[in-house]
């Protein structure tokens, strides 16, 4: 694994680094932050005071949670995301250095690292509120000088966490390199408009699918962002709904006993990338059993299938 604070290279792609049954790399360009998990016994009203039952801190920001979990089913997958000055850049650093990464690349900026509160409640709900300010100020340099080592083919995953100019150039930049892009669109802090011209592929939530495209109907809106590729809504214990040049369906959830749902869409975007790096021909029940498996257990981090669990779950034919 190659760390850089932000200047060089990520690392030498073009050498031995393309050598190896797996020749597709993954890039993840988002935000890292620092997750405090609070168990409630339900959702909070406006203005009430509630006690957790529980507390756990560990590292987050679906940037880096996406990464981890590609990371761990054996692909190449190289990660910048940006951190800031303090002991919350120490924790997330130290937790990423034990991860299978291919290179990180995590510059430093000015802004605190971000922060994550998430509140999970007896029936496995969550809501959560996170800080954005160092994910917003990553520099388009440090952006394009991660890009600009992918080759064709190559896959690019992003969300919606960093600012959209820097999304956007860095999109555009892969794209004339021909690599192929995934966007999670989440979270819904600017126009996504200019992005998902560009994408191959496009995961969104019901309710974000919903906001994007004016179609309440998952099955609506995905078609209306599959564009050239293909849309993924998903539906939580429902599944998820599936457009393509092939037509729309419906892909129903993998059965499992929910804990917390705060990793499960992480989970499906992260072994979702990995799928498709690995040339799996159903990249999207790959996604469904990493999610199903992470939703299981308690926390976000710390629920994502570890290496074993990803290497079982590909298997599966």
């Amino acid at each position: 694994m190659v760390e850089s604070g932000g200047s060089g290279p990520v690392a030498d792609l073009h050498d031995g680094g393309r050598t190896g049954p797996c020749m597709t790399h993954v890039f993840v360009l988002g935000n890292a932050s620092v997750d405090i998990t609070l168990r409630v016994p339900r959702l909070p009203l406006p203005g009430e005071t509630l006690l957790a039952s529980a507390m756990a801190r560990a590292p987050g920001g679906k940037g880096l949670n996406q990464a981890v979990v590609a990371a761990r089913a054996g692909v190449p997958v190289h990660l910048c995301a940006p951190l800031g000055p303090g002991p919350e850049a120490v924790v997330v650093r130290t937790a990423l250095a034990q991860e299978p990464f291919a290179s990180l690349r995590l510059p430093e900026v000015e802004a605190p690292t971000d922060l994550s509160t998430l509140l999970v409640d007896d029936t496995a709900e969550n809501c959560i509120v996170s800080t954005g300010d160092c994910a917003m100020a990553l520099p388009a340099v440090e952006a394009e000088a991660f890009v600009v080592e992918m080759g064709a083919g190559d896959i690019l995953l992003l969300q919606g966490n960093l600012s959209e100019t820097v999304t956007v150039d860095a999109a555009t930049l892969a794209r004339a390199r021909g690599a192929r892009l995934v966007v999670n669109a989440a979270p819904l802090r600017w126009n996504y408009g200019r992005l998902l011209k560009l994408c191959d592929v496009v995961v969104a939530n019901e309710g974000e699918a919903a906001e994007l495209t004016g179609h309440a109907d998952p099955a609506r809106a995905a078609e209306a962002l599959r564009g050239a590729g293909m849309a993924i809504v998903t539906l939580g214990p429902q599944g998820c709904v599936v457009a393509d040049a092939a037509g729309v369906a419906r892909l129903p959830a993998v059965a499992t006993v929910v804990n917390d749902t705060s990793g499960g869409g992480d989970a499906f975007c992260g072994a979702l990338v990995a799928a498709m790096a690995l040339g799996a021909t159903r990249p999207v029940d790959t996604a469904l059993r990493a999610a199903a498996l992470a939703v299981s257990r308690p926390g976000c981090f710390t629920a994502f299938p570890s290496r074993h669990e990803m290497a079982a779950l590909l298997a599966v034919a």
